[in-house]
């Protein structure tokens, strides 16, 4: 897939870093000061200053916006960066967390440790890693069972997910309690959360994505196929569990607090592999950063467009993430079917 012309000029890659930054930064800013109760900026850098800590304007920065939009970018993030990762290892351009089965492993593993142990719901994220990992094994056993046809991997995906949300609706109806506020966790979004529920979270996405980072020469050679990367003395199996086990954390992560959010792993990384093109490292940076700017306007949108009530997120990733999906599925050329 060919890269945005502009890009391939030094200048080009210098504006288009900037422009993805700021566009990052500004989408942050805005999360802060809109919602159903407009602030000015300066009550919001008092509140984040620690300048105002009494006023109403400050308790809904520190306790309602900022850890809204910290969990928007984080999860953005990490669930576009598994998505990369995961296309790229199954070596296909239909696959993301969401669509194949990982998201909804790590919500079935949430949903039993928030049934099984109430206490415990700090292990969230490792129980969500878990699950994501049980997810990924099983599509990697159909792949190479199926000799790694796309349509069969994705459709095997499908059947994957479905089982897991059949396994949160039973876990569900025995333990009611288990999941409060369960239509929001199945739908995905941002209710709610807290800086402490996202602090555990947010240490394993960054640690995940630095690793996923720092394998990115080895991402370049496996996408070249099994069979060429151990031509080139790539220790394919070692290096592929390693990339889809961090892509297992960063989805599991995100799930963990920000619920069954879909699409982003598919849109994100597409846009991207369009803009900056094939090579691993930019890949995965400018889908950490362009996940974390489509959540944040997304849960943006879910906010202002009913104010004073709001959507959650998951409505509008699903009208934005299905036609592309869609699209996608009709327009793919070459590789099985």
């Amino acid at each position: 897939m060919s890269s945005w012309r502009i890009y391939s000029t030094r200048r080009g890659k210098a504006a288009f870093w900037t422009a993805l930054c700021l566009l990052t930064v500004c989408a942050g800013a805005v999360s802060l000061l809109a919602g159903s109760v407009e602030l000015s900026p300066r009550a919001v850098l008092d509140a984040l200053t620690g300048a105002d800590t009494a006023s109403t304007a400050a308790r809904i920065v520190r306790y309602t916006r900022l850890p809204r939009t910290c969990a928007a970018m984080l999860a953005g993030a990490a669930l576009a960066v598994s998505g990369a990762v995961i296309q790229t290892v199954l070596n296909n351009p239909l696959a993301s967390p969401g669509i194949i089965g990982v998201n909804s492993g790590a919500g079935l593993a949430v949903a039993l440790l928030c049934a099984m142990a109430p206490a415990a719901q700090q292990y969230a994220p490792l129980a969500a890693f878990a699950g994501a990992l049980a997810g990924v094994g099983l599509i990697m056993i159909l792949a190479r069972a199926t000799g790694a046809a796309r349509i069969t991997v994705v459709l095997a995906g499908v059947a994957i997910s479905n089982l897991f949300s059949a396994g949160i609706d039973a876990v569900v109806t025995l333990a009611p309690e288990a999941l409060n506020g369960v239509t929001d966790f199945r739908i995905g979004g941002f209710t709610g959360v807290t800086m402490a529920k996202i602090a555990p979270a947010a240490g394993m996405i960054l640690v995940s994505l630095l690793l996923v980072c720092s394998l990115a020469k080895q991402m370049e050679v496996l996408a070249l196929g099994g069979d060429i990367a151990e031509s080139l003395g790539l220790a394919v199996r070692p290096v592929r569990f390693a990339l889809l086990a961090l892509a297992a954390a960063l989805a599991g992560a995100a799930v963990s607090f920000s619920g069954l959010l879909s699409f982003v792993g598919l849109i994100v990384p597409h846009i991207l592999r369009r803009l900056v093109g094939e090579e691993s490292l930019p890949l995965l940076i400018g889908s950490a950063l362009g996940g974390a700017l489509f959540v944040t306007v997304c849960d943006l949108i879910a906010r202002v467009l009913f104010a004073p009530f709001e959507l959650p997120v998951g409505i509008v990733l699903a009208f934005a993430g299905a036609p592309f999906f869609l699209w996608l599925l009709f327009h793919q050329r070459g590789g099985r079917t």
